[in-house]
């Protein structure tokens, strides 16, 4: 029977990642909150609530869990509502419990890893204008200001803004995020832009605070494969990689990004990331259609989660971490993971990954770090609590948490910094089998 052992570099960081709206629970002052209230914005119209009352104290025993199974590090998110709930106003006490909070995973061993936005703006940043105002970049950059200087006896390591590219696409285009805009692309062009902006004002004040720190963007990047190989299917595929995946990532690596008549040029941003932040889940099929619907799916057969909402596709993660590899940058995996209550599908979806973050590393990209989406369940934006993304299983009601044999796999491969025959044959045999079978 084969026996293998696909061992990382020393060093490597092996966590979990979370975000402040999705765990902290009781977050009532940013947009997030307000479009929670707003039926038909949330699947089945649930709310974060308390979420996984971390702002409450549950984070302790949830980090305990983490060191106690191997993890060595973690990525958390700042709450911009709660540091600045009104344009002039900042909230000590808030800045002191994430101190705490910081302090907490040092002393259990964990290094933390710190995103200044997922997602979430304070209602006042909301109700004038939001990321479409054009002072946006420098009102962020005064936030993360008062932030930074605060942290960094405690952080080196920072992701100034987690997804822009999911906030674009959800906020302006499908509108299933705030502000809620369909088809708008006119404001997602501006967006962009100060996204872009304030990430290029943010990371200059980093560094100027902190010459040692390492900061970088979290991309969110879908693989899009066409179809067939008819010449409309290719076209659309390498259209959608070039606006979802490129955008913002060239305009830090070149200044600047055309696409057709469409071009930003900004070359105060260029070269203003240490790492790069790579959150992939899914692959997708494209096929050229005038019915939009139909322009998206997955390969016939393909392993999908619980809802259909992601493609066990492990091939599509090699072609995004070679993508990744391309600009030249240390990789940090600062998202993976899926959705999945009975436990069986995450396994196997992580054996799969992690052995392409292993031939990865072993064929020369400078991969530094995973961290696996999510500790435990929490709540997942738009679809609310019907996602189960979690290595532990949450009972919101009961704030009970369950652990899942993830737990038990996750913690072998932090253990051991690697991924090994023996366990991939205990806790995913079909991983076993599709490698040595």
């Amino acid at each position: 029977m084969a026996n293998a052992k696909f061992i990382f570099p020393a060093q490597f960081l092996w966590g979990t990642a979370t975000s402040s709206h999705q765990v902290e629970g009781n977050n009532r002052n940013n947009n997030w909150s307000r479009w929670e209230k707003e039926p038909g914005k949330i699947l089945n119209n649930q709310q974060s609530g308390s979420a996984c009352d971390w702002w409450n104290g549950r984070w302790r025993e949830d980090f305990q869990r983490a060191a106690d199974t191997g993890q060595n590090a973690h990525r958390m998110s700042i709450e911009w509502s709660r540091i600045q709930p009104s344009p002039d106003t900042w909230d000590e006490n808030a800045l002191d419990h994430y101190r705490e909070m910081i302090r907490g995973l040092i002393s259990l061993g964990m290094k933390p890893l710190i995103t200044l936005h997922h997602f979430t703006d304070p209602l006042w940043f909301s109700d004038i204008g939001g990321w479409k105002n054009p002072g946006a970049p420098e009102i962020f950059a005064k936030y993360a200001a008062k932030v930074v200087p605060a942290l960094k006896p405690l952080v080196t390591d920072w992701v100034t803004i987690n997804e822009p590219n999911v906030a674009i696409y959800c906020g302006y285009i499908t509108g299933v995020f705030p502000p809620g805009e369909k088809r708008g692309f006119r404001s997602a062009a501006i967006v962009l832009k100060n996204l872009i902006r304030a990430h290029a004002l943010t990371y200059k004040l980093i560094h100027h605070e902190q010459p040692e720190a390492s900061v970088g963007i979290a991309i969110n990047m879908r693989d899009f494969i066409p179809a067939t190989n008819a010449a409309a299917d290719r076209w659309l595929a390498r259209v959608l990689h070039k606006a979802y995946n490129d955008s913002f990532i060239e305009v830090l690596s070149k200044g600047h990004f055309q696409l057709g008549p469409f071009a930003i040029r900004c070359r105060e941003a260029k070269n203003t990331q240490d790492f790069l932040g790579l959150n992939y889940y899914t692959g997708s099929q494209i096929r050229f259609s005038k019915d939009i619907s139909n322009v998206i799916s997955f390969p016939e057969g393909a392993m999908l989660s619980d809802s259909g909402f992601i493609a066990n596709e492990p091939e599509s993660f090699a072609r995004a971490l070679d993508w990744a590899g391309t600009f030249g940058l240390p990789v940090i995996i600062t998202e993976n993971g899926v959705e999945n209550d009975d436990d069986h599908f995450r396994r196997e979806y992580l054996a799969d990954h992690i052995h392409q973050l292993w031939r990865a590393w072993s064929r020369g990209i400078p991969v530094k770090g995973y961290f696996h989406w999510t500790l435990v369940d929490n709540f997942e934006w738009e679809r609310g609590w019907t996602q189960r993304f979690g290595l532990w299983q949450l009972e919101p009601d009961t704030q009970k948490r369950i652990r899942r044999d993830s737990v038990d796999f996750y913690e072998a491969i932090c253990r051991k910094n690697a991924l090994e025959s023996e366990d991939l044959r205990h806790y995913a045999l079909g991983a076993f089998l599709r490698l040595f079978g």
